[in-house]
């Protein structure tokens, strides 16, 4: 069964809260216990010294022996009342003769570990456990050698408390411990569980416009709120959707568009092979007829190779053998071809003054961008009007401008002119032939040299279309300077007016 991120959340909470708990239970419970260990060890050692005091003074009386015995005794017993201790007393080989037990027979004559007296008669002894069993059960103890005036041991003393006093303390700090854990994780989980579901919320937002996405629903959009991790996958997821909102819109109106660029001149070669089949034109026409059937066969085979030009340099097939030329003999080179256009139409050309000016590109894609210009420029350029060249040198980049005169773009269709299929005929009402897929052209070709393009138009006037190419450099910087991908740059609008 698949787990949930907030499931995963919570048991990797739960766990990391366990284990940090437990280390902390550890610690404590170490730390608690030699505490205790140390405290009780501090007390048995100050009630030896007391032992050992009491002994000293009663040696010191002029009394009988007797009398400082039960002397001795009497503060033995007093002194292991007041602290809850066991005290006994051993003579210099270890055997013990005073002992505050309530039975003290059980351990008078017994005789102490060699290691217990070696250790006190170095300074202290402390030990949790039994004496090698002189005990009855597990005590802490301590015990120091009384010496004499010589330093000659006299006797040790020793002290001992039950331990079971420890296994209470730790039982207690125990069940305190693991009733506050469980509260804790308690009140950990639901707050895992409540932030957790806030944390998911957006990722189940995005996962729902998703599968509206798969559903063809491209309207699909995420609240974006916050400004943390999450918002900036859901401004990306929206950015991401209005991108594919816009692409299956293109889509859509590019398959219109081909099946109305194609169905166009399809229609009009059927009408006329038909009219010749069934004898509606007469024979002496035909000619005419198969001329024109002619050209829109060619213009279909126009549009068919411009559609796989795009498709090539788009899918990034087409390799860029940039060079360091002349800008002006491509733009002389299509000058000079348009020639008897120029004429038919008494089209001046002006700006036309060569001036070497060398960038750093392809030189046929650099033709087929200034070509499908200026053929644009002659086809909508009014009779007698006339088309300026400009070429100019800046910082890294040569700017190249070609303006003509005529009713020029409405500033509606400017955005759009840069896109496949666009024509805008309804301001112009000329030349309607073109398939719109000239421009479309330049600004992927210009873009793939490493370059911009973009129009200005003032209605009724002018229309100027401007590109940008690198300017020529050093062989060892030549790589640098072309993008091998067909990617807008968006300067200036990006548009088209058709081929």
């Amino acid at each position: 069964m698949r787990k949930s991120i907030t499931t995963r959340y919570f048991y990797s909470t739960a766990i990391l809260l366990l284990c940090s708990i437990a280390l902390m239970g550890f610690i404590q419970l170490y730390l608690s216990m030699g505490y205790f260990r140390s405290e009780n060890e501090a007390k048995l050692l100050q009630t030896v010294d007391n032992t050992i005091l009491v002994m000293q003074e009663a040696s010191d009386l002029n009394s009988t022996e007797n009398e400082r015995v039960e002397d001795v005794t009497r503060g033995i017993v007093i002194t292991s009342r007041a602290t809850g201790t066991m005290i006994f007393f051993t003579d210099a080989t270890g055997n013990i003769i005073l002992c505050s037990a309530t039975d003290p027979s059980r351990y008078l004559g017994a005789t102490l570990p060699g290691k217990a007296m070696a250790a006190a008669r170095n300074g202290v002894y402390t030990e949790l456990g039994t004496l090698n069993g002189l005990l009855g059960n597990r005590c802490y103890v301590a015990g120091k050698a009384m010496l004499d005036e010589s330093g000659a041991v006299q006797g040790y003393a020793f002290a001992a408390s039950d331990a079971h006093a420890l296994s209470e303390y730790v039982a207690n700090l125990l069940s305190t411990f693991i009733l506050s854990a469980g509260l804790m994780l308690m009140v950990s989980s639901v707050l895992s569980i409540v932030l957790t579901s806030r944390m998911t919320t957006p990722l189940r937002r995005i996962s729902d416009a998703a599968k509206r996405f798969g559903n063809g629903d491209f309207s699909a959009r995420v609240p974006e709120e916050g400004e943390d991790e999450l918002a900036q996958l859901a401004v990306t997821f929206n950015n991401m959707a209005a991108n594919l909102e816009k692409i299956d819109s293109s889509r859509h109106s590019f398959m219109g568009n081909i099946a109305h660029e194609l169905r166009t001149p399809m229609t009009t070669i059927k009408g006329f092979i038909d009219g010749m089949l069934d004898g509606t034109i007469p024979p002496e026409s035909r000619d005419h007829y198969l001329g024109i059937v002619s050209e829109e066969v060619g213009r279909l085979t126009r549009l068919i190779k411009n559609m796989l030009d795009i498709t090539k340099l788009e899918a990034g097939e087409y390799q860029v053998n940039a060079r360091n030329y002349d800008i002006w003999e491509s733009i002389t080179s299509v000058v000079f071809g348009a020639e008897q256009r120029l004429e038919a139409n008494k089209i001046q050309i002006s700006g036309f003054a060569p001036t070497k000016t060398m960038v750093y590109a392809d030189e046929d894609l650099v033709y087929q961008v200034i070509y499908n210009i200026v053929d644009n420029a002659i086809k909508f350029c009014n009779v007698g009007g006339e088309i300026r060249f400009s070429v100019t040198q800046g910082k890294g980049m040569v700017t190249v401008g070609i303006r003509n005169t005529g009713s020029g773009i409405s500033a509606d269709a400017l955005p759009y002119v840069f896109d496949r299929f666009y024509k805008e005929d309804k301001s112009r009402g000329l030349n309607t032939m073109g398939s719109g897929l000239g421009l479309h052209i330049c600004k992927v070709l210009i873009n793939l040299s490493g370059g911009n393009i973009w129009v200005e138009s003032k209605e009724g006037e002018y229309c100027q279309f401007n590109f940008t190419l690198p300017v020529a450099v050093q062989e060892k910087n030549k790589a640098k300077q072309i993008r091998t991908k067909a990617e807008p740059q968006g300067q200036g609008p990006e548009e088209e007016k058709g081929e």
